[in-house]
């Protein structure tokens, strides 16, 4: 590196210039993944139930994760949201409102032996999931 009188104005151009060929760098500065997010960089979100699919795991695992297909309301985008916990999708219904969030993982990509799922069912009509698979309260008829 040079050391003349305008050494440091050279020094921060480059720096500048090079800074792009960092990918967290560029994914931060054009908001790459906010642009790409459902949510649209939400935490959470509601959406409308509209089917129940089940989804088979990447090997070596064999199984049948049970997820739901929902729209979600606020920009009608359809996702696909995992159920955790033991008979959680029996709490689910077809027209449902659930809440979604990011299920965790690979800088908001899909998470464990689940191809495809990113998001995962939190609440359903305003009761938490968990709770009701716990069976400490019981859903309400609408």
């Amino acid at each position: 590196m040079g050391r003349g009188l305008y050494a440091a104005r050279k020094v921060k151009q480059r720096r500048k210039k090079f800074r792009w060929k960092s990918l967290e760098y560029a994914r931060r500065a054009l908001k790459s993944a906010k642009k790409a997010d459902p949510l649209e960089g939400a935490h959470m979100s509601k959406a409308i139930v509209l089917e129940k699919v089940g989804i088979e795991a990447k090997q070596p695992n064999s199984a049948i994760r049970k997820c739901v297909r929902v729209q979600l309301i606020k920009n009608g985008k359809q996702v696909t949201a995992f159920c955790p916990g033991d008979g959680a999708i029996k709490f689910i219904d077809e027209h449902d409102e659930v809440l979604i969030e990011g299920i965790g993982g690979r800088k908001g990509r899909s998470y464990g032996d689940l191809s495809g799922v990113r998001f995962k069912v939190v609440a359903v009509n305003d009761i938490s999931l968990n709770e009701l698979v716990r069976g400490r309260k019981e859903k309400v008829l609408r």
